[in-house]
């Protein structure tokens, strides 16, 4: 019972480790060939939003929301699989439902 609890807390520090490197860690969402970029965190904040000078001034407000949406859902996709693989690494490959 001892080693099953020391196992639990060495789990547990690496969930912690792995939460803080994912507040740390960045990935870019983009759309429209680089027109529009998103950073997400990997906890999945996102932290900016740049929309090329060009797009900006094409004044097509429906074009530059689709693109903004877009990078945003690459940008939160991406950020997903880099938490699933960092989750894999401290589990063991257990799928663990609400840990993240």
């Amino acid at each position: 019972m001892g080693n099953l609890l020391k196992q639990a807390q060495k789990m547990q520090r690496a969930m912690d480790e792995a939460r803080d490197e994912l507040k740390d860690s960045t990935v870019d969402g983009i759309a429209g060939a680089g027109e529009v970029r998103v950073q997400v965190t990997g906890d999945g904040q996102v932290t900016a939003v740049t929309i090329s000078e060009e797009t900006a001034r094409s004044g097509d407000h429906e074009m530059i929301e689709e693109l903004v949406l877009a990078a945003l859902r690459d940008g939160i996709q991406r950020a997903t699989k880099l938490r699933e693989e960092r989750l894999s690494k401290v589990t063991g490959g257990l799928n663990l439902p609400g840990l993240f």
